[in-house]
Order: C-alpha cells, then sequence, then structure tokens
C-alpha cells in the first residue's frame, strides 16, 4: 500500500492507536485521535505524557487506523516523528488546524486556544514513510 492510500483513509476514520518506544525498548501504545496536515499524521497531546516523551528520545512511531466498525478496512502508518511544541511561533494555530482535520468547527476558538495554553499540548507529527493494511 502506498503511503497516500494510507492517510487518505486517515483523513475519514481518526480513531488510531499510538504506538512509541519506551527507554527499556518496550512497546507503549495509547488511544488517540489523529488527523492529516500537509501529507502529515497529527496528534494532540498534553506535553508531560510517555508518548511525548518517548518521542523526545526515539522519534519513531506507528500509527495503527482503525474503521468505525473496528473489525474489516484498517491501516498502519510508520515513520518518523516530531514534537511541535509551544514554544515554536504559531503552535497554538497548528493546534487550531490539528482539531480541524479530526473534528471540524469548534464552538468557542478562545476557550479552545486557552485550553490548549493550560493543558500544556503539543502536536506530535509524524511523516510516514511506510504504510500496510486491508484497504
Amino acid at each position: 500500500m502506498d503511503v497516500a492510500a494510507g492517510l487518505e483513509f486517515l483523513s475519514t476514520h481518526h480513531r488510531v492507536v499510538l504506538a512509541t518506544r519506551r527507554s527499556d525498548g518496550g512497546t507503549q501504545m495509547s488511544p488517540v485521535n489523529a488527523g492529516v496536515l500537509d501529507g502529515a499524521v497529527v496528534i494532540s497531546s498534553r506535553a508531560m505524557l510517555a508518548k511525548v516523551a518517548n518521542l523526545r528520545h526515539r522519534p519513531q512511531a506507528s500509527v495503527l487506523v482503525l474503521n468505525d466498525e473496528f473489525y474489516g478496512r484498517w491501516v498502519q502508518l510508520d515513520g518518523p516523528a516530531e514534537i511541535v511544541d509551544q514554544s515554536a511561533a504559531g503552535t497554538l494555530d497548528l493546534l487550531v488546524e490539528v482539531y480541524l482535520s479530526i473534528a471540524g468547527e469548534h464552538p468557542d476558538w478562545d476557550d479552545y486556544r486557552a485550553a490548549m495554553v493550560r493543558d500544556e499540548r503539543v502536536v506530535i507529527r509524524i511523516h510516514p514513510q511506510r504504510a500496510s493494511g486491508v484497504l
């Protein structure tokens, strides 16, 4: 499967399992919502969580994208990852774009932005280099 097909599936199926590597080499997995922006998988996360710490030390990630029925079509996307934190210019705007790519319009963008600052949100951006699955 090519990466473009995997990203297209993700653009309409946002429930994923994110896999990262712990310091002992074990796998850490988290159920998250993900979207697609500019050819990358994007996920909003709180900065203090294990997935973020893991990616700062080992910037490789995989996501398993599931359909709403669970069984049937699915995609795995693998690639290098980066963390975009709030010290980077434009991170709040990027968090808005991430939300839009997953859920559409928010009823109160000022409240959303305030929550992103309060929760110390970051963006996990995965640049997929490999895709596999069943479509």
